[in-house]
């Protein structure tokens, strides 16, 4: 799936896709693959963008990934108990559950957010 509006930051996080030239793929696989959920391609094949600048690049999308999984439980769990009227355990059961199937979404999210955050929109000159 190509962003329809190059330039545009969130089209291509959320499509998971090279922040400098919003062509090539962050991911071998499809996310909800589950083959291989946590490879991550090395470069961009379009523009040559080093996906892994550093050692230990990734360590700010845990404190995103932490973050997005604290309010989304907690809106899903009062949602389920308050508004539903489930009980506690149920709740937090269907929480346990969807969490087990988002994990690898919420995962490859963060780190698209946090390198969409730190690279800069600039795609290559067409010849």
């Amino acid at each position: 799936m190509a962003p329809s509006k190059k330039g545009n930051k969130a089209i291509s996080i959320l499509a998971f896709k090279c922040p400098k030239c919003m062509h090539g793929d962050l991911y071998p696989t499809a996310t909800f693959s589950f083959s291989k959920p946590f490879d991550m391609n090395d470069t961009c094949d379009h523009c040559g963008q080093k996906f892994f600048p550093e050692p230990g690049f990734y360590y700010g999308s845990m404190f995103i990934s932490y973050i997005f999984t604290g309010w989304f439980s907690i809106a899903f769990v009062l949602l389920l108990h308050w508004v539903l009227k489930w009980s506690t355990t149920a709740s937090f059961a269907a929480l346990i559950g969807i969490l087990g199937l988002l994990f690898v979404y919420i995962f490859r999210l963060s780190r698209s957010i946090w390198l969409g955050l730190m690279v800069k929109y600039d795609p290559p000159a067409e010849n």
